[in-house]
């Protein structure tokens, strides 16, 4: 059958599609995170047991992430979609109905398993349906859709706790996660171009270690690990940062720092079309020095400095998700959605990671600690974005020499 191409209504369709799933995960997914305080607050609860709220959700999407990539190579790419994201809205209903913390965490983990469902598997299909030279800028599109979607998700919970509650901050989300499915389900176009395949569990477990025995793939999943992980850990201690003397900035004002997430809206179709002209290996690359860039600007003890620092970390780091999640696809030879859903897995789990490694050097070396880690963790990236070609290469003649 044939791919969707740029210029067309199938293009602008599932473009619309994809952008409204990844706004759907993302504001439901941090929706939680600027309402730690009034958890703490209501349920006389710690910070770190407020924190639950989120890292809960996340974990469980990492893992919900892997299952789901296998099912949807026999049941089919949208079917899954869908039931993830009208799931998901209704699970956001019952959060913001929930009266004790114990129920929003229940809530909050299911929700995290099944928002799974769509990011495991919208690579594969963008991956499936659209053509070569239109995949870069679709999958920029759905993951600006991600990085809005992360911000709007912040501000407009917080705005509505400040406003009346966090019941209605989570009933407002739920609200829009709705419109969002219904948008989802309405515009994106049905599968062309997949083939399902028997559910032999062996098989499936059989592709998923050849995925990981590829050192192309393999380091694509590592650089998403250290991407993550160092976004995390610079914006969950920079706060500490700028709330100490000398600066003393407000909590309003560290929370609205994250409308710097915005410009991945723009970087993210940006390096893909640089990735579209040049090569993904250069791109990537350009992206991670830019990130490293913006890390090592805010170590400058100027408070505007440190700040500029943040939009060129995000600048670079939603480019480099861009072209390393694309990059997944193209690589995968079979078995798209679930190598897509391995690269989330070791994405998301780099969250968690980078973020509680990052707590130690903040303790014992401060922010000074948490940049030179950040630090390390883009050149380990930098170095296995060189070594793409090689690893693809070996690859290739591994195929050969068993062929023959």
């Amino acid at each position: 059958m044939g791919y969707i191409q740029q210029g067309t209504a199938a293009f602008r369709k599932s473009n619309l599609a994809f952008f409204a799933a990844g706004f759907n995960t993302f504001a439901i997914l941090y929706s939680t995170q600027p309402l730690m305080p009034e958890f703490t607050k209501e349920f006389h609860i710690s910070p770190a047991m407020a924190s639950l709220s989120l890292s809960l959700t996340t974990i469980s999407l990492a893992v919900s992430m892997l299952l789901f990539g296998s099912i949807s190579e026999v049941w089919g790419r949208k079917r899954i979609m869908m039931i993830s994201m009208l799931s998901a809205s209704v699970l956001s209903i019952l959060t913001a109905f929930s009266t004790t913390y114990e129920s929003l965490l229940v809530f909050r983990v299911i929700q995290g398993f099944a928002l799974g469902g769509l990011p495991s598997i919208a690579m594969a299909y963008l991956g499936e349906e659209m053509e070569p030279a239109s995949l870069g800028v679709a999958m920029g599109l759905y993951i600006s859709g991600n990085s809005l979607g992360a911000v709007a998700g912040r501000i407009i919970a917080g705005m509505m706790t400040d406003m009346f509650n966090w019941h209605a901050a989570l009933g407002t989300i739920s609200v829009i996660s709705i419109v969002a499915s219904l948008i989802f389900f309405a515009s994106l176009p049905k599968s062309q171009n997949f083939h399902p395949r028997s559910p032999e569990i062996g098989k499936l477990l059989a592709s998923l270690v050849d995925h990981l025995k590829n050192p192309a793939l393999l380091s694509l999943y590592v650089i998403g690990f250290l991407i993550l992980g160092s976004n995390i850990a610079l914006f969950n201690y920079i706060g500490y940062v700028l709330t100490a003397p000398p600066y003393s900035l407000s909590q309003t004002v560290i929370g609205w720092i994250f409308i710097v997430y915005l410009v991945g809206m723009f970087s993210s179709v940006w390096m893909a079309k640089m990735a579209s002209k040049y090569g993904r290996q250069k791109a990537l690359l350009l992206s991670l020095l830019i990130t490293l860039a913006g890390v090592i600007l805010t170590l400058d003890s100027h408070v505007w400095l440190k700040i500029l620092g943040l939009p060129i970390v995000s600048f670079g780091f939603f480019g480099s998700h861009s072209i390393a999640s694309s990059w997944v696809g193209y690589r995968a030879h079979h078995d798209k959605a679930q190598a897509s859903s391995l690269y989330l897995f070791f994405y998301y789990i780099g969250s968690s990671i980078g973020g509680t490694t990052a707590g130690v050097f903040w303790s014992s070396q401060g922010w000074g600690g948490v940049v030179g880690m950040i630090a390390g963790f883009l050149l380990i990236a930098l170095v296995l974005t060189l070594l793409q070609a090689k690893w693809v290469t070996a690859v290739q003649h591994k195929k050969t020499i068993s062929f023959k």
